[in-house]
């Protein structure tokens, strides 16, 4: 986290940074390592941890809020019907893609009344990975998520300070502080693209240890010249 941060000068003196909980491992480790670094990191920082609650049958944000009160923070849930919505005949989207939009433009506006200048998400390696594979698939071009993403004429910057942390990391990570388990009630969570993606990845991974980390390398080694015209 600490390179990911320096290569991208994530984090500056005074940032107010809005931390997207949504009760998942990665947020939570997210959560856990930008508060550890407070104590020891030369650069102050404050965070406003926010969960978004898309309404499913249950209370995922209980459970995060209370992990962030043994931190010390408080947790601003903002309750939605956003998940039974995109799950609904209204929706003709996918139900990911719909919930996901919603769902960042209320942390947006949380953002911007909260004077929170930078946002911090979840995402590690192996989302950056399988972003790439889902936009290649299912949208026909090369993209991805980028560690650090300034938005709104550079008024507002997204960052993702595990985005050099593999998966499986984090989950070691979160077993050794003995971090809560939060079941995820969205219908969604075990039949989505990016499921999809991800075990048709692990396979892969299986043939050869080397092939995921050649797929992250080659995320920042492009050669242009050897690719169509637009």
């Amino acid at each position: 986290m600490g390179r990911a941060i320096g290569d991208y000068a994530m984090i500056e003196a005074g940032d107010r940074i809005l931390v997207a909980v949504s009760g998942g491992t990665d947020s939570l480790v997210l959560l856990w390592m930008l508060h550890q670094r407070q104590r020891w990191s030369p650069v102050s920082y404050s965070l406003v941890p926010v969960h978004i609650d898309p309404g499913f049958p249950g209370d995922r944000g209980q459970g995060a809020a209370a992990f962030c009160q043994g931190l010390g923070l408080t947790l601003k849930v903002v309750h939605t019907d956003d998940g039974i919505r995109a799950h609904g005949p209204e929706n003709l989207e996918n139900p990911c893609f719909f919930c996901s939009r919603r769902r960042r433009r209320r942390l947006f506006e949380i953002a911007a009344a909260d004077g929170c200048g930078k946002m911090a998400l979840g995402h590690n390696q192996d989302d950056i990975i399988e972003t790439f594979f889902i936009n290649v698939c299912y949208a026909g071009e090369i993209s991805t998520m980028v560690p650090a993403q300034p938005l709104f004429d550079h008024r507002f910057t997204v960052i993702r300070p595990l985005a050099y942390a593999p998966a499986a990391a984090v989950r070691r990570l979160a077993r050794e502080i003995g971090m809560p388990r939060i079941a995820n009630p969205c219908p969604s969570a075990e039949n989505s693209r990016r499921r999809q993606v991800r075990d048709l990845l692990a396979g892969l991974y299986r043939t050869n240890r080397k092939i995921r980390g050649n797929v992250f390398n080659a995320l920042r080694n492009v050669k242009k010249e050897y690719l169509l015209k637009p």
